[in-house]
């Protein structure tokens, strides 16, 4: 009966949707003929111009809009997010080019810019309402623990290529700042429910008020429990199943005319299912459940003088507790970031700011094959200076600045920038930049001690090729890895309903971390088996370059397309043959293509088809693979929705990308479908 079931929801479910797909167009086209009393939607009516006019903040850390900035900037806003049908923060990043975001398994995710993408990508700066999520254990982002309620995203902004003069280490490949709603934009109730065959059961409830004259507040809770992802050797499901709760809160007041507070939390408790393959003494595979639980508070200030002069304090304390099978670890955050932006003259403007960060770690290890020093406290100062100078009145701008940065590992790192912005016309713009970032170590590459599984080596006269296992041994000598950043940018709004924004970038890595290998070890007993030690060493280097397009066009006044566009190729690589490492050049995507279709299909009806191919992994054995989403969403009335969407409807099984260093089973992705009822009151 349940192999009935899953012929039916793989053969009758993509043919419902791809049916969907087939008469949106003629019913679309209707609708937006006859149909005058409906209401327009918020995406397909909104105008080009103004999607080019969108504020950001994480390029220059204060408000301006996206003509206005010289780096390679995108933004995912709220009506991309509920329109795409993802239910996850790592779904939604790809959209963005020039981002490469692949899923592992149930619940893990690989998600980087222009190269360098693994489970723990350790050249990404990811920030939640200011915060860095950044682990210092594994040095990267554990995405399992970035979650919100996704209807209270505002946008997510993503900054391709180096960051590092405002946002200090780690921003060197770039930054993704996810940013949520105001208060007083919540005001009201929500209540989703749903589930599907992956997404088994999910449900969130929102509720914000008016606090006084100058007050909003709102709170929130959220529980999903999602299915594992399938074994790509066996077609059943893994043992990576995923459920969670998460609640938090926030409070936006202004005290004062020219002051504004912010006070806000989050507290979540999960379980992820794990499998580890060939841990040493516990066979090929260990079945674990991992429980994972944190929580953040975070206050900001803020005092605005004028348009171009403010000055704000944020202050937050972050805690996560991981119970993984190699390491049990505590590590507590407190942050503080103070900032100040003035006039300078009559046309130039200064922006300067200065930061703390402590860090205490506690780790147990219930494995003896993984050992890390206990380091106590970590200790990071930071300070930094930017001036915007107008050359020309209007038309020609030159950024320049520096971080200064000092931490426990490789002491002071300096990292400037140089930017020239030129906008000839009101909806064009230039832009260009040399930028110097660094990537400080993390703790589990100072000191860790790790037995990793390899394949399997043929050794004469054993008959079967023998167990084979890397052992990882890290270095308190390890240098900063360095990047040296060329970029060149070009936005245009040809024609009304087209926008067209460019970036060409030449990236030189050197004093990358990456294993050694020392000669091998061989052993008979218990059983014959061979071990090869590898310590972590800042002597590789690397030159990439490429190219990202993102194009928005509203073909009809129903319709929009957005396509986005990803080159990335490795020009070199140092081949020291003991490095233990991956062929650069197989193990990104060279070519990405992202194509989204948001259609009104008439009165309360909207349709999205979401189309995207990546290139093959060849490092990891991964094929090229297109896959197809679909979402349907009727307004059942006016504050009532039913949803429906489809996704990887193309194949029944692909596999996206594998986890290295933490051996874990990689899981295949498969066609899924949910179905989901908001309320708003």
């Amino acid at each position: 009966m349940k192999q009935n079931k899953k012929r039916v929801t793989r053969t009758f479910l993509p043919l419902l949707f791809t049916l969907l797909a087939c008469v949106a167009l003629p019913f679309g086209a209707h609708a937006a003929d006859t149909d005058q009393g409906s209401q327009p939607l918020d995406l397909t009516s909104l105008k080009l111009e103004d999607l080019m006019d969108l504020t950001v903040t994480s390029v220059g850390r204060k408000a301006q809009k996206i003509y206005d900035s010289a780096a390679a900037v995108f933004v995912i806003t709220q009506e991309d997010i509920r329109r795409s049908g993802v239910t996850n923060i790592p779904d939604a990043l790809r959209m963005v080019p020039g981002l490469e975001v692949a899923r592992i398994d149930g619940n893990k995710w690989a998600v980087s810019s222009r190269g360098f993408n693994g489970r723990f990508a350790s050249k990404m700066l990811v920030l939640m309402d200011g915060r860095s999520v950044y682990t210092p254990l594994f040095s990267g982002v554990l995405w399992d623990s970035q979650d919100t309620l996704m209807e209270d995203i505002a946008r997510i902004e993503v900054v391709r290529g180096p960051g590092a003069t405002m946002w200090g280490a780690n921003a060197v490949n770039g930054i993704i700042n996810i940013i949520t709603k105001e208060a007083e934009d919540t005001v009201g109730g929500l209540v989703t429910a749903g589930g599907g065959t992956q997404e088994r059961a999910f449900a969130s409830a929102r509720y914000g008020k008016q606090l006084g004259e100058k007050g909003n507040y709102r709170v929130y809770l959220k529980y999903f429990d999602r299915e594992g992802l399938e074994d790509p050797q066996t077609g059943r499901e893994g043992h990576n199943g995923w459920h969670a709760l998460r609640g938090g809160f926030r409070l936006d007041a202004a005290p004062a005319e020219k002051d504004t507070f912010t006070l806000q939390g989050d507290y979540y408790d999960q379980r992820l299912n794990e499998t580890y393959l060939n841990i040493p003494g516990f066979g090929d595979t260990l079945n674990y459940t991992t429980p994972v639980s944190g929580g953040n508070l975070i206050a900001r200030w803020k005092r605005t003088f004028s348009e171009s002069a403010d000055m704000g304090v944020q202050l937050y304390y972050d805690r996560t507790d991981m119970r993984y099978a190699v390491v049990d670890a505590s590590i507590d955050t407190v942050d503080v970031d103070f900032q100040n932006r003035f006039r300078f003259g009559s046309e130039h403007e200064i922006l300067w700011g200065a930061g703390y960060r402590f860090i205490r770690d506690r780790l147990r290890f219930p494995l003896q094959d993984f050992t890390l020093k206990e380091r106590e406290q970590n200790n990071l100062f930071s300070a930094f200076l930017q001036g915007t100078f107008m050359l020309v009145p209007e038309r020609l701008h030159l950024i320049v600045g520096s971080k200064f940065e000092h931490n426990d590992y490789t002491g002071l790192e300096v990292q400037p920038s140089a930017r020239l912005l030129w906008t000839p016309a009101e909806k064009q713009s230039v832009w260009l930049s040399v930028s110097r970032a660094a990537r400080t170590p993390s703790l589990g590459e100072d000191s860790e001690s790790l037995s990793i599984a390899a394949p399997p080596t043929s050794i004469p006269p054993f008959p079967e090729p023998v167990p084979t296992h890397v052992h990882m041994i890290g270095s308190d000598t390890l240098k900063a890895e360095k990047l040296i950043a060329y970029e060149l940018g070009y936005r245009v709004e040809p024609v009304p309903r087209l926008t067209v924004d460019t970036a060409l970038f030449y990236n030189v890595y050197r004093d990358l971390i990456l294993l050694r290998a020392d000669a091998p070890i061989f052993s008979f007993a218990p059983a014959p088996a061979l071990t090869i030690p590898a310590q972590l060493q800042s002597r590789s280097a690397a030159k990439t370059w490429g190219g990202e397009l993102a194009g928005d066009l509203k073909a009809l006044p129903w319709w929009r397309l957005r396509l986005a566009y990803t080159f990335l190729r490795v020009l070199s690589q140092e081949t020291d043959p003991a490095i233990l490492a991956a062929d650069l050049k197989k193990e990104n995507p060279q070519h990405q293509v992202s194509l989204r279709s948001a259609m009104d299909l008439g009165k309360n009806v909207e349709g999205d088809l979401w189309l995207r191919y990546v290139d093959a992994l060849p490092a990891f054995g991964i094929a090229s693979y297109l896959t197809l989403d679909a979402r349907l969403d009727w307004q059942l009335r006016k504050d009532l929705h039913l949803v429906l969407v489809g996704q990887n409807l193309l194949h029944d099984r692909q596999m996206e990308f594998v986890s290295q260093y933490i051996s874990t089973q990689p899981a295949a992705l498969g066609r899924s479908f949910y179905g989901k009822l908001q309320w708003e009151f």
